[in-house]
């Protein structure tokens, strides 16, 4: 099958579960769509689930990882996700592990030795044994305690290591601080998958998710190898089916093909780390390339919330909490006409109501693309 770039983004804003109509209905039932969704910044995490729950409040989605429908850890890219529970051990052992060859390497620039590593992976272990949730600054009192100082970049690089090793995993926040537990404890009942099964798992649920999208892309949310692309999209088998989207070949769900293909005409206001922008390697279908330093300013891998009409990202926003309303400042990446900044305006409610304060909209000037 041939698509257009239009064409294409309708299948893909499908996948994404951001089409009106498209819903799950539960965080458990969104993350195991996705097999891992990006929440190194906890506010962006809820906002991703929040918005692909219509009508949610922070709270719902707070509560629901409470129950445990979704857990924090390291699967991949050395980069927290949310994951299904008990797909993370699966997860570490087959796409984690690679992010752990680059921790000798790492130790050595912080000074820290395998040992101590190691060691503090014991620490961390004893001080969380029996069902106990700690905070992360209780975590680095403990590794203190057992004569492991977590002083500079060491403590942010033991917790990491525990949890890289399949030892611990993120809790959900108490209060604004993360916690951490044992992943066994907090994940009695692991799956289990053979190499070749978990293969055709992650493959399946990132083109599902994502698709159409390429193997490279795969490969760079993955960080899998190309081989292992193939033996998983070997297992996947029918339930994925090639596409070309203006001579480019990419992989899909054919059943997000089958819902259509009509472009539509739909906002979102995501957050910065959303699929949606780190979900692929190559992003031209979703901004134009010259606007891409807006997004991500100097490339310091910090992206900015974006606002997103018929998939193509048209501005990017800050949010500011205040105590009365959430102030809202909006930066087009082009003019957009007064049409356009009312749907924008109408996009940016859900959020609104997700945080529970009333919405205050600035408009900002475009600013001049950046050059060089």
């Amino acid at each position: 099958m041939d698509l257009t770039t239009g064409e294409a983004l309708a299948v893909r804003l499908h996948s994404l579960l951001l089409t009106p109509g498209r819903r799950l209905g539960s965080v458990a039932a969104i993350v195991e769509w996705f097999g891992a969704m990006q929440a190194q910044d906890m506010a962006s995490g809820l906002w991703s689930l929040g918005v692909r729950l219509p009508g949610s409040v922070a709270a719902d989605v707070e509560a629901a990882l409470e129950r445990r429908e979704a857990i924090r850890t390291w699967p991949m890219r050395g980069t927290v996700h949310l994951v299904p529970p008990a797909d993370a051990r699966w997860m570490l052992d087959l796409m984690g592990v690679r992010a752990l060859a680059g921790a000798a390497k790492r130790r050595a620039t912080i000074g820290l030795s395998e040992r101590t590593a190691d060691r503090g992976v014991e620490v961390l272990a004893e001080a969380l044994a029996g069902g106990k949730r700690l905070t992360r600054a209780a975590c680095l009192d403990a590794l203190a305690a057992g004569g492991v100082t977590p002083g500079g970049q060491l403590g942010y690089h033991l917790l990491w290591y525990a949890s890289q090793r399949g030892v611990t995993c993120i809790a959900p926040h108490v209060g604004k601080e993360q916690t951490f537990v044992l992943l066994d404890e907090w994940v009695p009942e692991p799956n289990r998958p053979s190499r070749e099964e978990a293969l055709g798992l992650i493959v399946r649920r990132y083109f599902r998710s994502h698709g159409p999208a390429t193997r490279q892309d795969f490969v760079r949310w993955t960080g899998l190898t190309l081989a292992d692309t193939r033996t998983g999209l070997a297992v996947a088998g029918d339930t994925l089916t090639t596409v070309r989207v203006d001579g480019t070949e990419m992989i899909a769900d054919p059943a997000a093909l089958a819902a259509g293909t009509t472009t539509r005409d739909d906002w979102a206001a995501l957050p910065g780390f959303d699929e949606y922008m780190l979900g692929y390697k190559d992003r031209a279908l979703m901004v134009d390339k010259h606007h891409l330093d807006r997004i991500v300013p100097g490339g310091n891998g910090v992206f900015q919330s974006t606002l997103v009409a018929a998939g193509r990202t048209v501005a990017t926003w800050k949010r500011t909490l205040g105590r009365k309303a959430v102030t809202v400042d909006v930066f087009p990446l082009a003019p957009l006409a007064a049409a356009a900044r009312t749907r924008a305006e109408a996009a940016l409610e859900p959020y609104a109501a997700f945080v529970g304060l009333p919405l205050r909209v600035r408009w900002s000037e475009v600013e001049p693309a950046a050059t060089g």
